[in-house]
This record gives C-alpha cells, sequence and structure tokens, in this order.
C-alpha cells in the first residue's frame, strides 16, 4: 500500500498555517502519541508556504544525532561551521546563518521530533523563536522528555502548545476511502475507527493485515470488513512496542481484560491480586473507569486486546474463560450484561451445560440483534437438549441471517414436538418466516391461513394472523391485510407482539394512501409498546421501520429520516451485523440524501445498501432501485441501467408492496437515458395503478414528477372514464394526503407557467431541505423568465445557482433546459471573467483583441439571463461540466 493524499485534520492544517502567515508570526508546538500524525501533518502545512515570503527550513531529530552539537538540526545549517567558537558564538553564527539563507523573507523552522533535539540545537530554536521575523513549528511525542529549550517555548509564551487529537470517525472513512481507492461499508469504517482509536499507522497496519488475509471485500464498489485479521509481523511490532515487557503476573491481568472486558475492578483484583492490577494501570495498559457506584476495567488500546486474545493458546483461553464465567456466577449476575457474558464465556470454554441459560442468553443476544451471537447460543442450546424452544429460535434467526435454507431442516426437525397451542401457533410462524421471507415462496401465505385455524386459542391464534396479515400486505392484498390486522387490534385476547405487528399493518397501508398523521400516531404507539414486545419478537422492529420510514419518505420529512437512522437500533444493526435492518436503514439514507439534491451521495449509500444486502430476498430489489434512481440523476445513464436490471434480478413478488420506488425510479432511468416520453409514460400508468390500489400518498410524488417533467398540464384518462390534468389532481390530492408537501406539490403544478411564483415554490422547497425538488422549481423559473428582460431573470439564475452549490451534479430534465450550451471558448471567457478579470487581461491571456472578448460576453449573458459579472459566478454553478 503506498502513500496516500493527505484527507482529514482541516482546522489543524489551517491553524498551523495560520501560526507562520499571521502578522505575530507565533509559532505552535503539537504532541501526540506515536503515528497520529504529526509528522505528516506538519510536512503538509509548511508545503502550502509561497518560497518568495518564507524561508522555510524543515528538520527531523533523531536519536542517532542527539549526542552531537546542532546534529539536530544539521540539514538546516551550512556545512561550513566555524572552529574554535565559544558555544554563545557558535549559536550567534547559526542565527546569522539563517538570517543570511533567508535573505529578507520571514523564517519558518519546522521541526519533527523535537523531543530528541541535541542541547545546542534546543538553544538555536529557542533563539529563532524569539526573532521578530521567525516562525518555529514543530512536533513532540507524548510522554518523552522534552529538552528545556523546547519547553520554555511555550512556558515562556513564544509558542501555542496543543495534543492532537485521533482523527474524528469522519475523517477516519475519508481516510479509507484513500487507502483502498473506493468508498468502505459504514460498519466496517466505524469498526476499523474504533479498534485504531483515529491513529493513522495503527489504521494502515490494520487495513493490511485485513487485506493480507483475505478479510476486505470488495461488492458494488463498495469495501467491507469481516472484522478479522491476521497478526501481521509489523503490526504486532507496533502493539509490543507499547505494551512492553510483561511479568506473568501482570500479563494474567491483561489477559484476564482482554476476555472479560468490561470486567468490575473488584473482581480483577480477586482474580489476579491487587499489586499485578495496580502495575498494569500505571504502565497505561488498562483503564479503570467509574459507573455509578462500580469500577470497570478495560484495556488502554482496543488492539491490545485483539493482539492478546490472537496469540493467546486454545488451552489458556479455554481456561480463562470458564474462570470468568465462574467468578461472575460465583459473584451474582447482577448487571443486564452479565448473564449473557456468561453464557458466552461457557460456550466459548467449552463448559456450557445448561440450555435454559444458553436460550435465555440466545434471546437476549437477538434482542440486541447480534445475530452471530445469538446463532451460536441458539445452536448450542439445541445441542445440549434444548429442543423446541431452541430450534424456533435458531431457525429464525437464521432467517434474518440470509441462511434459510439452513433454518428450514432445523424448524421442521421439532414438527413432532408441537404439545401445546402455543407451540403450534410459534411454530407455524417460524416456518411462515422460513418459507416467506427466506426462501420467497408465495404458498407460505396459503398455508397459514389454512394451517391457522387449527389454532383454537384466539390469542395464540392472532399471533398467526398477525404474520399472515403483514405478508399479505407485502404480497400486496392491501385490504385483507388491513381487514385482518385491524380485528388483531380490536381482539381482547391478541397478545402485544401480534397486536404491535398488527399496528405495523396499519401503519404502512395508512402512509401509503397518505392517512400520513395516522400513521405516526400509530407507529408511536408501537415504539412506546417495544418493552413488551421486544424480547418475545425483536424483528418487529424492522415491520416498525418499514412502517415509518415509508411515512417519512412519503412526506418529504429528510429531518424525521435522520433521526431514525441515528436511533439505537440503527447502530445494534451495525454492530450486530443484522442486515436487512441495517441495508434498509442504508436505503432510507439514501432516500434522504436524494430529496436533498445529494445524489452522490444518494449513490454511495445505496451501494452499501446493496453491498450489505447482496444475497437478500427482502430489500435487495429496493436497494439496486435507489442506486438506479440516484445514478438516473447524476445523469450516468450506464450505471442507472446496470442499476435497475439489478433491481429486476433481485426483486422478489413476495415484497409486491415496494412497486411505487421501483417503478418510480425506472421512469428516471428512462429520462436519464434521453427518452423522456418514455418517462412520462411510465409515470401516468404508475399514477393510474397507485390511484387504483388507493396510494395516495405515493401517487402525489408521481404526479409531481410530471410536473418535475413540464406535463403539469397533461390530461390523465383515469379508468373511471373521468379525465384530469396532472396540475388538477395533485389540487385534489393536496386536500387528502397528510402534511404540507402535496400541498406545495400542487403549488408546483399550478405555478408551471409563472416564474415568479415558480421561484417562490423553490425557496418553499428549500426551506424543508428538499433542494431535488427546489433546483427542478428554480430550473424552470429560469425558462420561463428568459424572454423577459430585468431583475426577475437574474435572481432566478442566481438563485438555481445557488441552489446547485448545495447539490451535487444533478442532471435532470428541467435542469438540461435551464442550461443553455457554451462554446468551450464562452466558457472559458465567462470563468476569467467572473473570477474577476478585465476584459483587456482576459484579451491579453488568450491572445485576442478586447472587442473580441466583449462580444463572447455579451453572447454569454445572453444566453445565462444575466446582466453583469457579478451574476455571471451564480450562473456558472447552474452549467453541466465538459
Amino acid at each position: 500500500m503506498g502513500p496516500w493524499q493527505f484527507v482529514g485534520r482541516a482546522h489543524e492544517l489551517r491553524r498551523i498555517v495560520a501560526s507562520a502567515t499571521s502578522s505575530d508570526h507565533r509559532g505552535i508546538i503539537l504532541s501526540g502519541t506515536a503515528g497520529i500524525g504529526k509528522t505528516r501533518l506538519l510536512r503538509e502545512a509548511v508545503s502550502v508556504l509561497p518560497a518568495e515570503r518564507f524561508a522555510v527550513w524543515t528538520a527531523t531529530a533523531s536519536i542517532a544525532v542527539s549526542g552531537l552539537p546542532f546534529g539536530g538540526l544539521a540539514q538546516v545549517l551550512p556545512g561550513d561551521q566555524p572552529v574554535g567558537m565559544s558555544p554563545s558564538g557558535l549559536l550567534r553564527w547559526a542565527v546569522d546563518a539563517l538570517h543570511a539563507q533567508a535573505a529578507g523573507r520571514s523564517m519558518v523552522l519546522a521541526i519533527d521530533d523535537a523531543h530528541l533535539l541535541d542541547p545546542s540545537s534546543a538553544a538555536l530554536v529557542y533563539l529563532v523563536a524569539r526573532d521578530a521575523h521567525a516562525t518555529v513549528l514543530g512536533t513532540l511525542r507524548t510522554g518523552e522528555q522534552v529538552p528545556l529549550p523546547v519547553r520554555a517555548l511555550w512556558t515562556d509564551d513564544l509558542v501555542d502548545h496543543d495534543e492532537l487529537t485521533p482523527l474524528s470517525a469522519a475523517d477516519t472513512r475519508a481516510l479509507l476511502v484513500e487507502m483502498l481507492g473506493g468508498p468502505v461499508d459504514t460498519t466496517s469504517a466505524d469498526r476499523l475507527w474504533r479498534l485504531s482509536t483515529g491513529n493513522p499507522l495503527l489504521l494502515r497496519e490494520l487495513v493490511i493485515a485485513a487485506a493480507a488475509g483475505n478479510e476486505l471485500t470488495r461488492l458494488y464498489g463498495v469495501w467491507r470488513w469481516t472484522g478479522e485479521f491476521d497478526l501481521a509481523p509489523r503490526l504486532t511490532d507496533l502493539i509490543d512496542a507499547r505494551i512492553g515487557d510483561l511479568s506473568d503476573e501482570v500479563r494474567e491481568v491483561i489477559e484476564l481484560v482482554a476476555f472479560g472486558e468490561p470486567i468490575g475492578l473488584s473482581l480483577l483484583i480477586a482474580a489476579a491480586g491487587e499489586a499485578p492490577v495496580e502495575s498494569a494501570e500505571e504502565r497505561g495498559l488498562i483503564r479503570v473507569a467509574a459507573s455509578d457506584r462500580r469500577h470497570h476495567v478495560r484495556l488502554a488500546h482496543p488492539l491490545y486486546g485483539e493482539v492478546v486474545r490472537q496469540r493467546c493458546p486454545v488451552t489458556r483461553a479455554m481456561r480463562l474463560k470458564a474462570r470468568l464465567a465462574t467468578l461472575v456466577e460465583s459473584a451474582g449476575t447482577r448487571r443486564h450484561d452479565d448473564l449473557l457474558r456468561v453464557a458466552e464465556w461457557r460456550l466459548d470454554s467449552g463448559t456450557a451445560t445448561d440450555p435454559v441459560m444458553l436460550l435465555l442468553a440466545g434471546a437476549q443476544a437477538f434482542s440486541r440483534y447480534n445475530m452471530h451471537l445469538g446463532a451460536r447460543l441458539a445452536r448450542a442450546a439445541l445441542d445440549s437438549g434444548g429442543g423446541f424452544d431452541a430450534a424456533e429460535m435458531l431457525a429464525v434467526i437464521l432467517v434474518f441471517m440470509d441462511r434459510s435454507e439452513e433454518a428450514l431442516p432445523v424448524i421442521e426437525s421439532v414438527r413432532d414436538e408441537i404439545d401445546s397451542e402455543q407451540r403450534r401457533s410459534r411454530w407455524l410462524v417460524a416456518r411462515g418466516l422460513v418459507s416467506y421471507w427466506g426462501l420467497g415462496r408465495e404458498s407460505a401465505v396459503d398455508e397459514l391461513a389454512k394451517d391457522a385455524p387449527t389454532v383454537d386459542d384466539p390469542g395464540f391464534r392472532s399471533r398467526v394472523h398477525s404474520f399472515e396479515a403483514t405478508m399479505r400486505l407485502h404480497r400486496l392484498e392491501v385490504a385483507e391485510a388491513c381487514r385482518m390486522s385491524q380485528s388483531i387490534v380490536d381482539s381482547p385476547a391478541a397478545p402485544v407482539s401480534a397486536r404491535s405487528l398488527a399496528e405495523c399493518v396499519l401503519a404502512h397501508a395508512h402512509a401509503a394512501r397518505g392517512q400520513l398523521a395516522t400513521s405516526e400516531r400509530i407507529t408511536d404507539q408501537v415504539q412506546a409498546d417495544a418493552p413488551l414486545w421486544r424480547a418475545e419478537m425483536p424483528y418487529l422492529q424492522l415491520a416498525l421501520e418499514l412502517a415509518r420510514g415509508t411515512r417519512l419518505a412519503i412526506g418529504g420529512n429528510v429531518d424525521g429520516i435522520d433521526a431514525i437512522v441515528a436511533d439505537e437500533f440503527a447502530d445494534l444493526a451495525d454492530a450486530g451485523d443484522f442486515r436487512l435492518g441495517s441495508g434498509y436503514l442504508s436505503v432510507l439514507r439514501a432516500q434522504a440524501a436524494r430529496l436533498r439534491g445529494r445524489s452522490a451521495e444518494a449513490l454511495r449509500g445505496s451501494l452499501q445498501a446493496c453491498a450489505v444486502l447482496a444475497g437478500s430476498r427482502v430489500f435487495a430489489g429496493l436497494a439496486h432501485a435507489e442506486r438506479a434512481h440516484a445514478a438516473a440523476l447524476l445523469g450516468d445513464a450506464d450505471e442507472a441501467q446496470a442499476a435497475m436490471a439489478d433491481s429486476d434480478q433481485t426483486h422478489r413478488p413476495g415484497m409486491a408492496i415496494l412497486y411505487p420506488w421501483r417503478e418510480q425510479a425506472r421512469a428516471w432511468v428512462a429520462a436519464c437515458g434521453g427518452d423522456v416520453e418514455q418517462a412520462i409514460t411510465a409515470l401516468v400508468a404508475l399514477a393510474g395503478r397507485l390511484r387504483g390500489d388507493g396510494f395516495a400518498g405515493h401517487e402525489s410524488l408521481i404526479l409531481h414528477d410530471l410536473v418535475r417533467l413540464g406535463c403539469a398540464t397533461l390530461p390523465i384518462g383515469w379508468p373511471d372514464g373521468e379525465a384530469q390534468t396532472v396540475a388538477e389532481r395533485l389540487a385534489e390530492l393536496a386536500t387528502v394526503v397528510d402534511g404540507p408537501l402535496t400541498a406545495l406539490m400542487a403549488r408546483h403544478a399550478a405555478a408551471a407557467s409563472d416564474g415568479a411564483e415558480l421561484l417562490a415554490v423553490a425557496d418553499a422547497f428549500a426551506d424543508r431541505g428538499l433542494l431535488l425538488f427546489a433546483a427542478d422549481a428554480a430550473a424552470m423559473a429560469v425558462v420561463r423568465l428568459r424572454a423577459t428582460t430585468g431583475a426577475e431573470r437574474s435572481e432566478a439564475s442566481a438563485g438555481l445557482g445557488d441552489l446547485l452549490a448545495r447539490c451535487d451534479a444533478l442532471s435532470t430534465p428541467a435542469l438540461r433546459a435551464a442550461r443553455p450550451a457554451l462554446t468551450d471558448r464562452e466558457r472559458q471567457i465567462a470563468r476569467l471573467a467572473a473570477a474577476g478579470l478585465a476584459s483587456k487581461q482576459i484579451a491579453d491571456q488568450l491572445f485576442l483583441s478586447t472587442r473580441t472578448i466583449e462580444n463572447h460576453l455579451q453572447r454569454v449573458y445572453g444566453k445565462l439571463g444575466v446582466t453583469s459579472r457579478s451574476e455571471l459566478a451564480h450562473a456558472l454553478r447552474a452549467l453541466p461540466e465538459q
């Protein structure tokens, strides 16, 4: 892996440059741990200093020359050092030599690893810092002894001194993109950030180790890390240098914490002794943190644990884990996490024999969406005699791990153990999950409907019916799904889990119909009841998020989508590899980004969703459709068509409820490919289908797409014989669909020929964060006002330019119509004029006459609808790159 481009640290970089270029020339010294990026940051900062203004000298101190006078600055000072001079004379000579080389320019002395400077060099650095025409920049390694003259730099208030903090999560993601040459999925990037603690050197070694072990894979252009890596020598050398030599007693402390963190301090002392624990803390190997009235111990760096766990012999690791389990059990499993931790230790140490404990722990892991651990515990419980309960849990978890082929024989293996009404209802539901969502068998709905009456108890039967209703909703049998769901909600015998799942069906249907307020009220109630259903049916959260996400996307509530994807469920789904959950939330992120006009971000998000959902029979078709929609808005016809083909290939009939999003994307793919008429035809047909299904919420979005394509006055003949224009139907829907968005869309349709009103509509969309719609409305205004003169035309052009400056490189028919073609020469002259160059300066630069330049500019003004150079920059933002 070669060197990468510098990314991140924008604030720190600006601060160092400002230290050298400000009027007071006050320097700065940055301290930081090894590998934190001090050297690269210093090098990047001095590289931007103009040589005509600054005499810049860089030096790297080294232990190899720390015993030689001026050894640390040998790279800076002249080679003809005078002999026979006193130490003070030598210092004066060195300062004069630097001034002579500076030749009147301001001096900048940049010293890397200044803590290794020899005494003479350190003294010279101090003298330079006192010079009114010089600035000292430098780095130090945290924890090292610093020469007194260097320390005096900040104690005497000559320079600032700060600690360089680790890279942020965002900067780490950007660095990973630079390292790997492509985007990295959010979960992998966050794991690598936490493991490297924002240290670029450790991050690089982690990536190299993961790549060498084939633990980094790329799918749909997105890199994904399995979470595993081999202990490469370079990485272990780095960690060994930090850990140092350990006594047997301290090593045992480190191992116990590595396998048990967070571990209670009193428990650790009881296991390893007080002195070794104190020694480990003094050496900075462990951290003790207070939580309420307890103290918990973790390793000082996450990588310490990885190295210790991988190096520990198998038998010793098993013994340590068994010991940890015994210690926690003897102290009493008082914390909520204790049961799960003890069960995992017992499982790993080969001492797990209690199927009840394994089942309880498996349910806890599942409720936290830790799918792999939940499956391991459920499998162990089944192997230990857990019977029906273990098989049911394992089968359901395997469905959500995209391993349904394994799940079917598991649930079928306990058919003979159905000995109660409760078990029969649970078995029917589990088999239905495996068959319908896992294996994509639509016949599972009819099988469930046929078998449901065999459950006599109304409460248990309502549980079966709630799943049948959910399947019918997804199969687009909406009326029957809602009828069944309402009867469950109205039934006093229905348990909370069945009622909540039925409410999710109703909430989803209400959202599609445009009854957004009712949908929100229902989902709020389901969320409030979550403590009552999560332990029994944790995957119900996915149905809840689908209903909420549908409502928010239809209502254009991008802030609401942000709240969902930032909620606890998103973190748990990502951390636990609950792919259906994290994949759907990635689709939601992409939809919000698309509505905000950030099509490139939407494409990245949808590609991540495609990678996460690869092999899924549930949301993969939706993810590819969103990918197609984003690519179409970016103007990438080939990618859009390929994504739409992938959507068609991965979509399953059992997820027919998602057709509005898929068919909307298909229309925009056609428009991107240049066939706007086909797009209009497809949208008209889709609007008719949505009206027939009663999906007024979705229909309003599709009709607005027609408005954006210039079809506000297009008459649509409905199957019932009635004919309405798009604008008339939108106005009608504005009285039906909740929320302000549909009314704003209807206003857009009504203003289709009014340039000033279109600009007002654009502002209203922008106020809601819907910059995609705002840009199209502003583009339509530009077209309508093109033939006019005066302020309105200029205002429209400037407004569109401002909007597009906040978006990615959008490409829609409305925007293309608003962007008149400029010749290469016109574009070149326009950019120079917008940069502030006078006509004569442009003429001299391009070897043309001033009159020719003025003629070109007049044509540019006419094409862009501007009247002065002050408006030109705004208009140029609306032009596509060529």
